[in-house]
């Protein structure tokens, strides 16, 4: 069966005035109204936030949804895959559809973290480690400063080339009326901010974010009755990696990546050189060379080249993070990987506006801690299949 999407939004990205069931039903009932479906045509509802309870003290957040949308008697259900809750939310919608156990699902992803310090922050988002690592002092900012420090060392690979990515990302945001920081940066910034975990500095690492995305699925004879145009999934998949980072043979090999990006390129039938622009998880900006070289798009050690020479900008041959990415548009957890997809879908029903490029075929990868886990999604036109 071929799932479409039919309706998308995303609110604000940033410090919000707003706790979690707010901004979820900010989202919820916008995309809703978008598609012009009642909140009782929906039969599922799903939730991607990885950490309501230890963030606000607010668990049951989908029950209280369904009450605050109005859509009981709807099944409710939160998705939990840490980082990539919003991706694994986009698999679990498209098997409630795929199934045929529902033919309306509304998929809300969101996070409320900004009344929290970076310390506190950090500590919530460090308990994705393994309890090993955790009582070592590691945090996901501590994996990416040496992940990258080996990239850097193995591969020749300059410096600036990743301070590039953050320059690419933050001028992609600033036409992004959503994104929390619409920012333009220098490499000379870049270089120069702080440093966070070294060699990796301020500018290399997302923001601390409030926010929520949604997306509404159905079949295709469902979509063709409420939208004249839509989106389909072409392809989805996840992987796991080990969950101890240090046991891996190559830490600067995503192997959830690689497998994941396999899998939903067969399911799809397109390969790396049919998708025409990406959304990758830039948590931290040596993440987005790591998965252009999992995904295909670049050999590997060589994708900070693809920065280097442009080919990922917005006029190059494979733009990418065209939303600003994490970086710029802010990764509020359990909706970045639903608001990766809702870009998608601005792109390729030519709604994206002065960010718009020419896509027919697009590709979001949400990352779960340091590619523990992996969630691909691939869309395309609607009724292409």
């Amino acid at each position: 069966m071929t799932v479409c999407i039919i309706g998308a939004s995303m609110t604000d990205f940033g410090r919000r005035d707003a706790w979690i069931r707010e901004l979820l039903a900010e989202a919820g009932s916008d995309c809703l109204d978008r598609a012009g479906v009642s909140p009782k045509a929906v039969d599922h509802l799903l939730v991607s936030n990885m950490a309501s309870g230890e963030f606000e003290g607010q668990t049951g957040i989908m029950n209280a949804l369904a009450h605050d949308l109005g859509v009981p008697p709807a099944y409710a259900q939160r998705i939990d895959q840490t980082s990539a809750s919003g991706g694994a939310g986009v698999y679990a919608a498209w098997q409630s559809i795929a199934s045929g156990a529902s033919e309306m699902t509304l998929l809300v992803g969101g996070e409320k973290m900004t009344h929290r310090n970076t310390s506190a922050a950090t500590d919530v988002i460090a308990s994705i480690t393994h309890p090993v690592e955790y009582k070592h002092g590691l945090t996901l900012p501590s994996f990416a400063g040496l992940a990258a420090r080996l990239y850097l060392d193995t591969y020749d690979a300059p410096r600036e080339s990743l301070a590039r990515v953050a320059v690419k990302n933050h001028a992609n945001g600033i036409d992004n009326p959503h994104a929390q920081f619409r920012k333009e940066i220098t490499v000379e910034e870049a270089m120069e901010s702080p440093v966070v975990a070294d060699p990796l500095r301020l500018y290399d690492f997302c923001p601390i974010t409030d926010g929520s995305a949604a997306l509404l699925f159905c079949s295709e004879d469902v979509a063709r009755e409420y939208a004249d145009e839509y989106v389909d999934i072409a392809g989805v998949a996840g992987a796991t990696d080990t969950h101890v980072v240090h046991e891996r043979t190559d830490p600067t090999t995503m192997a959830a990546v690689a497998e994941g990006g396999a899998r939903a390129y067969e399911r799809s039938g397109y390969g790396p050189e049919d998708v025409d622009v990406a959304e990758l998880h830039d948590m931290f900006t040596i993440l987005e060379f790591l998965q252009l070289e999992g995904l295909g798009f670049a050999e590997t050690g060589r994708a900070w080249e693809t920065t280097e020479n442009g080919r990922t900008e917005r006029d190059g041959a494979l733009p990418v993070n065209t939303s600003g990415g994490l970086k710029s548009k802010g990764h509020p957890l359990g909706a970045s990987g639903v608001a990766q997809v809702y870009e998608l879908v601005e792109q390729l029903l030519g709604k994206a506006g002065a960010r718009q490029v020419d896509a027919e075929v697009g590709l979001a990868c949400n990352v779960g801690g340091f590619g523990n886990c992996v969630t691909m999604t691939i869309v395309e036109p609607g009724g292409r299949r």
